[in-house]
């Protein structure tokens, strides 16, 4: 209809794109058919959590493998996403407008695929940056 045609939903709505389809299928399949994947990432989620809490860090809670680590400051955050790419671990400072003024953070994502060696590297790595090195 003339009016389902121009309304935003209709203007601003796209199909999705095969190869998006394809690896949410993908995904799906891992899902259902390898639960040790999940597990492993659930495992890494925690370990991090846990030790970024025991170096003193102000994480966001939840247990989304997404963890946010609270620096409130956007200049801070910066020098600390530096600090940690200068140590092999790549993290990304949020402030604003991405986060509300004063929320400023680093984001930081755990994957399946780190081993217990990769988190303790990553978590060395923070221990460094928060000390000013």
């Amino acid at each position: 209809s003339a009016r389902g045609g121009r309304s935003r939903p209709y203007l601003f709505s796209n199909t999705v794109a095969p190869p998006v389809v394809a690896g949410a299928i993908k995904a799906l399949e891992l899902v259902n058919e390898e639960p040790q994947l999940r597990q492993r990432l659930q495992h890494n989620t925690a370990r991090f959590r846990q030790g970024l809490e025991e170096l003193g860090f102000e994480l966001l809670p939840g247990e989304h493998p997404i963890v946010p680590v609270m620096l409130h400051d956007a200049a801070r955050a910066a020098r600390f996403a530096e600090a940690m790419l200068n140590q092999g671990v790549y993290v990304v400072a949020f402030s604003f407008p991405v986060v509300p003024r004063g929320r400023a953070r680093i984001r930081t994502q755990m994957s399946a695929a780190l081993s217990d060696d990769d988190i303790d590297f990553a978590l060395q790595a923070f221990a460094r940056a928060k000390a000013g090195g």
